[in-house]
C-alpha cells in the first residue's frame, strides 16, 4: 500500500509537469525520492530505498520484471501465464517467483510497445518489436494462444565487436577466428546457420565487426537486432500493414531498396521466405553479403537456400536456383548450443561452385568432432581474393598448434 500511495502521487506530478517516465527517468527518480522522504520521514519502519526502487521500476521501468533487465546474466525472459514467469541464464531456464495479474501483463506489453511503432490487437495477434535497450520482444495473444498472453523477451547479453571477442567465450578457436576475419575482409558471401538460441545474431554481429571501416553497410531485418560500431551503416526494418491493410514493407522490398543505396556490404538479418531469391541475386551480381538462416547443419542450410527462393513465385525454376546457390554462396557457418547452454561453431564449410546430380558440392574447412574445432582438408573458394588482400590462406589454414578444445 505504501508503494501504491507513492506511485499515485508521483504519477500526478508527472502529469502536471508533462514528463516522459522513460526519457525523464532521472527526474522521475528524484520525484519519487522526495515524495517518499516526505511521507515516511522520521521513525518510520519503511525501507525507503527499497520502496523508491520498487516505485521507480513500476513507473519508469518494467515493474516486477525490471530486476531481470538489470541483471546482465539473464539472456531471456518469458511469460507463459501471469503466475508462470521464466528466465534463462547460461542457456538454462528457471521458473521465477514473480506472480503477475493479467492486467499487469497487458500493461507491461503496452509499455514495451509504446515507442516501437508496432501494434497488437485481434486483427494483428502477433508482434515483433525492439525495446529501448535492444532486447527483442515477441507477443502472441488469444485466441491464437489458448487463454493467456505469451510474452518472450530475448536479451543480447553478449555484444562482440569482432570475431576475436568470441574466442574467449569458447564459441570458436583462434585459428578459425583468424580465417573468418580474413574471409569477411575479402568479401566472401557468408551464411550463418543454426537453430533457435544458437547465437546466430551474436555471431553475425561479430563477423560484421571485421568489415573494413571504409565500406558502406546496409542491413535489412524484420526487427532491429544487428548492433555494430561502423561509421557508414544504414539499418532498415520491415513494417506491418496499417489498420486499413496498406503500407506493409516486407523484407523483399527492403533488400531491393538496399541495392539502390550504394552498399558495399548487404546484410539480411534472417532469410525465411522469398527474400532468399533477392539475396542470392545480389550475391550473384558481385555484392558481398552476409545473412542468417535456421538450419540444423551446414548441409541443411544449403538445401534450404535451394528451396526458399521457390517461395518467391511459381515461375522460379529449381534448375536455376541450385547452380545460383553454388555460385553465389561462399561460406556456411553452423552454430549450435550444447546441453550445458554453451554456444559453439560446429562447422565452417565452403562451397566449391560445382553441382553434381543437382547437389551443391561442399568442402569442410573446420568441424567440431567433439573436442573443439579442428582443421579439415577443405578450402574456401576465391583464394585469389585472399592473396589480393595480403592474406596467406595456406598459412592461416595450416597454422601449427591451433587452440584446440577452446571451441
Amino acid at each position: 500500500m505504501d508503494a501504491v500511495l507513492v506511485e499515485s502521487r508521483v504519477r500526478e506530478q508527472i502529469r502536471t509537469l508533462d514528463l516522459d517516465p522513460v526519457q525523464d527517468s532521472a527526474r522521475v527518480l528524484h520525484l519519487i525520492q522526495e515524495c517518499a522522504s516526505d511521507l515516511f520521514a522520521g521513525g518510520s519502519l519503511i525501507n525507503v530505498p527499497a520502496l523508491v526502487l520498487e516505485v521507480h521500476h513500476q513507473i519508469s521501468g518494467y515493474g516486477p520484471l525490471q530486476k531481470f533487465f538489470d541483471d546482465s546474466t539473464v539472456e531471456e525472459i518469458w511469460i507463459n501465464e501471469p503466475n508462470r514467469v521464466f528466465i534463462a541464464r547460461g542457456g538454462r531456464s528457471e521458473l521465477t517467483g514473480i506472480v503477475l495479474t493479467p492486467e499487469q501483463v497487458r500493461d507491461l506489453v503496452e509499455r514495451m510497445l509504446r515507442t516501437s511503432g508496432r501494434r497488437l490487437d485481434l486483427s494483428q495477434p502477433f508482434v515483433d518489436a525492439v525495446l529501448s535497450d535492444g532486447s527483442r520482444l515477441h507477443v502472441v495473444i488469444p485466441e491464437v494462444t489458448q487463454k493467456h498472453w505469451s510474452v518472450n523477451i530475448r536479451r543480447f547479453v553478449v555484444r562482440p565487436k569482432s570475431i576475436f571477442d568470441l574466442v574467449g567465450l569458447g564459441t570458436l578457436n583462434q585459428q578459425a577466428a583468424i580465417f573468418l576475419d580474413a574471409a569477411v575482409q575479402c568479401g566472401l558471401n557468408t551464411v550463418v546457420a543454426g537453430g533457435t538460441q544458437a547465437g546466430k545474431t551474436t555471431l553475425l554481429n561479430a563477423l560484421l565487426g571485421c568489415v573494413p571501416k571504409h565500406e558502406r553497410v546496409i542491413s535489412c531485418e524484420e526487427v532491429f537486432e544487428i548492433r555494430i560500431d561502423h561509421p557508414d551503416w544504414i539499418a532498415m526494418q520491415t513494417r506491418d500493414a496499417s489498420l486499413e491493410g496498406t503500407g506493409e514493407i516486407p523484407l523483399r522490398r527492403l533488400v531491393r531498396e538496399a541495392l539502390r543505396m550504394r552498399p558495399t556490404r548487404l546484410i539480411v538479418g534472417e532469410v525465411r521466405q522469398g527474400e532468399c531469391l533477392d539475396l542470392l541475386i545480389a550475391m550473384n551480381s558481385g555484392m558481398p553479403s552476409l545473412s542468417t538462416l535456421h538450419a540444423n547443419s551446414a548441409r541443411e542450410a544449403v538445401t534450404k537456400l535451394c528451396t526458399l527462393p521457390l517461395l518467391a513465385g511459381v515461375n522460379i525454376p529449381g534448375d536455376f536456383v541450385v547452380p545460383t546457390v553454388a555460385g553465389a554462396v561462399d561460406l556456411v557457418i553452423h552454430a549450435a548450443s550444447d546441453p550445458s547452454g554453451q554456444r559453439r561453431i560446429t562447422e565452417i564449410s565452403g562451397l566449391t561452385g560445382r553441382v553434381e546430380n543437382n547437389i551443391v558440392e561442399m568442402s569442410t574447412i573446420f568441424t567440431d568432432d567433439g573436442s573443439g574445432l579442428t582443421r579439415k582438408s577443405g578450402y574456401p573458394p576465391h583464394s585469389e581474393r585472399f592473396a589480393a588482400r595480403g592474406f596467406e590462406l595456406s598459412s592461416i589454414l595450416h597454422a601449427q598448434n591451433p587452440l584446440r578444445g577452446v571451441a
